[in-house]
C-alpha cells in the first residue's frame, strides 16, 4: 500500500503529486517499483520508477523485495523495520508514522489517502478497515481501483461533497462494530429516515447518490463508500 497524506485530496493526483508525505506499506513498495512504468509506457522505466520515490517504507518487512529495498533505500528512503510488533498491520503502523511526522499540524484536517488497500485479501481488507476504526478521529481513505471507503464517526452531522466527474453514482452506508439504532440522509436515491442499521437486517448497498452533496446523521459510526468511474 502506498500512504499519501495531504490537506484536500481532490486538488491532487491520487498518487503522489502535491502529497506531504508518502510512505510505503512494506510490500507495497513491490506494486511502486513494478507497477508505475506501466502507467507511463512512452518513458523508460527507471526514469519513472526515480521519479516517484516513497519518503519512508515501513512494516515488518516480509513481502518487500531485496532488489527493491535497495533500489529505494539507495535513494533516501527511510527503512523503518517493525519486526518485532506482529500486534498490529502494516497500515496501522504506516499510519502511526504519519501523525507522529506531523505533530503540529490539525489532526481534523488531515487526509491519508491508502491506495491498493482493497481487493486483495478479505482479512487483509478487514484489518484495513478496522485501522479506519482506530483511528477515528483522522481521515483515512482507502482506494481500490473500483471505490473509496472512509469512516463517518458517529454524533457528527456529515456533509459529503460528491465529485461527480469521477465517482458515483453507486454508493452505500454500512454500520460497523455495533448496530446503527437512528440514521438519517439527505442526496440519496433512497434516504435514510431515522432507520436502523445491522448485518442481519437493513444495510444501504447499492443506493445512488442524486446531487452534489450528501448529508449523513447517525447515533453509531458508518462506513461510507462510492464508486469510480471508469475512464
Amino acid at each position: 500500500m502506498l500512504l499519501s497524506f495531504l490537506t484536500n485530496p481532490f486538488q491532487h493526483s491520487l498518487l503522489c503529486f502535491g502529497t506531504m508525505v508518502r510512505v510505503c506499506a512494506d510490500g507495497g513498495a513491490n506494486r511502486l517499483y513494478h507497477g508505475m512504468p506501466h502507467l507511463f509506457t512512452n518513458q523508460h522505466s527507471e526514469l519513472i520508477q526515480t521519479r516517484f520515490v516513497p519518503d519512508a517504507i515501513k512494516g515488518d518487512m516480509d513481502s518487500i523485495q531485496t532488489e527493491v529495498l535497495d533500489f529505494y533505500r539507495n535513494l533516501g528512503t527511510k527503512i523503518i523495520d517493525e519486526s518485532h510488533d506482529q500486534d498490529t498491520t502494516d497500515l496501522h503502523k504506516c499510519i502511526t508514522y504519519i501523525l507522529e511526522l506531523t505533530p503540529d499540524v490539525d489532526k481534523s484536517k488531515l487526509c491519508i489517502l491508502v491506495v491498493g488497500a482493497l481487493g486483495g485479501r478479505f482479512d487483509h481488507e478487514i484489518g484495513n478497515i478496522n485501522v479506519l476504526c482506530s483511528f477515528s478521529g483522522t481521515r483515512i481513505i482507502l482506494l481500490s481501483d473500483d471505490c473509496l471507503i472512509h469512516l463517518l464517526p458517529k454524533n457528527h452531522h456529515h456533509k459529503i461533497f460528491i465529485q461527480s466527474s469521477v465517482e458515483g453514482p453507486h454508493c452505500g452506508l454500512i454500520p460497523i462494530g455495533m448496530p446503527c439504532g437512528s440514521s438519517t440522509t439527505t442526496g440519496l436515491q433512497w434516504d435514510l429516515d431515522n432507520t436502523e442499521m445491522k448485518f442481519g437486517g437493513l444495510v444501504s448497498t447499492s443506493n445512488i447518490v442524486k446531487g452534489d452533496i450528501v448529508t449523513v446523521q447517525s447515533d453509531s459510526d458508518l462506513l461510507w463508500t462510492i464508486s469510480f468511474k471508469k475512464l
